[in-house]
């Protein structure tokens, strides 16, 4: 099913990859009443490869940002999987942003900007959401980033 967000997706030539399947016990999706809760996603491509390292050692902010744009695109993948069309968005209502950082590096919110500025550009005012970046030790598979969501959703 084609809607204007995808529509969109293909005007800024973004292809959504497939879903991620769960590496645990928990599921990657959630429908509760009229909100979706996407799992944590991490910097992990399309095809497989993933963004590694740690911000303020490994890698810069334009790296990260890259990093968290790709946990971006995983969670309207999730999205999409969950709802069958992402025009059943009505609201982003929060993402909460992971950075694998040093104890040193400050510079989280930038970081996030990467998921939040697609998520933006994607879903338009309706893509504009709370959210919390905050810096970790250490994520899953060393990866650089990991963001969730909770959308409203509509019919």
């Amino acid at each position: 099913m084609n809607g204007k967000v995808e529509a969109q997706l293909a005007s800024l030539g973004i292809e959504l990859p497939e879903a991620p399947n769960p590496v645990a016990n928990y599921v990657p999706h959630l429908i509760a009443g009229n909100l979706l809760f996407v799992s944590g996603q991490i910097s992990k491509a399309g095809d497989g490869t993933i963004t590694k390292g740690r911000l303020g050692a490994d890698l810069g902010v334009a790296e990260g940002q890259a990093a968290a744009r790709v946990c971006a695109l995983n969670i309207l993948s999730q999205a999409k999987a969950a709802l069958g069309s992402l025009d059943r968005i009505e609201k982003l209502v929060k993402i909460t942003g992971f950075v694998n950082a040093t104890p040193e590096f400050t510079d989280h919110p930038q970081v996030v900007n990467g998921a939040s500025d697609l998520l933006v550009e994607v879903l338009g005012d309706a893509g504009r959401h709370t959210r919390a970046a905050v810096g970790v030790s250490s994520l899953p598979v060393g990866c650089a980033v990991e963001v969730d969501a909770i959308f409203l959703i509509g019919n």
